[in-house]
């Protein structure tokens, strides 16, 4: 739910704990009373100035900087007020409850409240004042969180280019695009007793093609700064004392999992995130699949396949110092007739041969040999790794995105194809051209934000920091 976008807000917009820097921050409307009493005098805009922050009584807080950023010129649209001080939490508190006194407080020029509803604010309020007020799109605003929350350099630098409005300029393109094409249907629908068949001499089905061909290239790297921001979650399987565990430290490159000899050390999910040319990859290592007595042991895999049947690729490995026996061999059978059962379709599963070190004359018939003790296959599983992912590296071509743009120019390319459809069909179905088009557009406004529902900005925004 949308918080009351009127109210003046008040938020430490810095993290929480000690450091050199603290800020405070304030957003909205006629804020000089308040600079007046807690500065000690007016500020000049966009000009930082060093100054005592006073209390009640007219003693400093803190010594720090001031800015004040007159609207429209400022982040969110409306006049913010910046206090930086030092960054110690009591400090902040202090300035933050400072300026909420200091709001309810008399005037002596005009015996009104300085600031009257001043509150502190919501979550990501400070963002969704800057979208509201036109500062941002929806689009650039979740990069905000995005380039906060990247864990890799990619990421952050992905997340950058979706801040300054690159993915927002794709998006708009197409809009006006496909708004170009909405006007030709519309007048053939409106002049037709003019016998001018505006969508062959305008070329509207050339049109339409491009318009598919721009937007799968804005999908494809939708889809990698999707891939950067989300990763994939990939699991290991296999029977008990196949590697599993020595695998996840290979691949984490450091010892997360204990590894033992002894079939079913490992009885409970052990999960790490790694980065592979930038891309997270949230690698799982579970229980030995195997049937037990042991009520423990029998946990340990019943969560083994809930953490499998969520996963986005599984990683069935095979003992090769076993793959002769015959019962080994039948209990891998059965594993792998459970996995086709309860995985959904298209999740890859990927036969790997561990203990390629102990057993080098023997080779599997498909898959992938590997050794996590010598490192042999290791950098090969992380490159087949990025493949199962999706992942193609175009380093400056990538914006980070979400999974709910890529869901939206998903349903941006159903209803273009519908169209291509109703198009070629001519005069019987302009009217179902024209309502594609419509609703084609209508999704890739939701991206921006230029038309959305309320609950989703909420939701949003609701996820940010405070302060931000």
């Amino acid at each position: 739910m949308l918080a009351r976008t009127t109210d003046p807000i008040v938020a430490i917009a810095t993290a929480s704990g000690r450091g050199a820097v603290g800020i405070v921050r304030v957003s909205g409307a006629r804020l000089a009373p308040l600079i007046s009493v807690i500065c000690g005098r007016s500020l000049k805009p966009r000009e930082a100035s060093y100054l005592p922050f006073r209390d009640a009584g007219g003693e400093a807080i803190d010594h720090g900087l001031a800015i004040h950023f007159p609207a429209p010129h400022s982040y969110t649209g409306e006049d913010v007020l910046e206090l930086q001080a030092h960054g110690g939490p009591v400090v902040l508190q202090l300035l933050l409850a400072r300026c909420l006194e200091a709001a309810v407080e008399s005037d002596a020029s005009t015996g009104q409240p300085r600031l009257p509803g001043l509150r502190v604010a919501q979550p990501g309020e400070f963002s969704q004042r800057a979208f509201l007020n036109g500062k941002i799109d929806l689009a650039q605003a979740e990069a905000i969180a995005d380039l906060i929350d990247a864990s890799t350099e990619a990421a952050a630098r992905s997340a950058g280019r979706s801040l300054s409005g690159a993915f927002s300029q794709e998006i708009h393109t197409l809009r006006d695009a496909l708004i170009h094409l909405r006007m030709l249907v519309e007048a053939t629908l409106d002049f037709p007793e003019e016998e001018i068949d505006f969508l062959q001499k305008a070329d509207a089905e050339g049109q339409l093609a491009t318009l598919q061909a721009q937007l799968g290239a804005v999908q494809q790297r939708a889809r990698q700064g999707a891939l950067l921001r989300e990763g994939i979650k990939v699991v290991i399987a296999g029977q008990p004392n196949a590697g599993k565990s020595s695998l996840l430290n290979a691949l984490a490159g450091a010892e997360l999992a204990i590894v033992s000899p002894i079939p079913g050390t490992t009885r409970d999910v052990v999960s790490q995130t790694i980065q592979i040319q930038g891309v997270p990859l949230h690698v799982v290592d579970t229980a030995g699949l195997r049937e037990s007595t042991d009520l423990v042991e029998q946990i340990g895999v019943a969560r083994a396949w809930g953490q499998i049947e969520g996963a986005d690729a599984v990683l069935f490995l095979h003992d090769l110092t076993r793959s002769a026996g015959t019962d080994y061999a039948q209990a891998d059978a059965d594993i792998l007739r459970l996995l086709s059962e309860k995985l959904p379709a298209g999740v890859p599963v990927l036969d790997l041969w561990s203990k390629q070190d102990a057993a080098p004359s023997t080779g599997p018939v498909t898959g992938m040999s590997l050794s996590a003790k010598t490192g042999f296959g290791i950098e090969a599983l992380r490159q087949r790794l990025l493949e199962v992912a999706g992942w193609q590296a175009v380093p400056e071509g990538v914006y980070l995105a979400r999974a709910r743009h890529v869901q939206a120019l998903s349903r941006v390319g159903e209803h273009l194809i519908l169209a291509a459809e109703h198009l070629a069909a001519r005069a019987q179905s302009l009217d179902l051209l024209a309502e594609e088009l419509r609703l084609a557009q209508n999704a890739l406004n939701e991206i921006t934000g230029e038309f959305g529902a309320d609950d989703l900005l909420g939701v949003i925004f609701s996820r940010f920091c405070i302060g931000k």
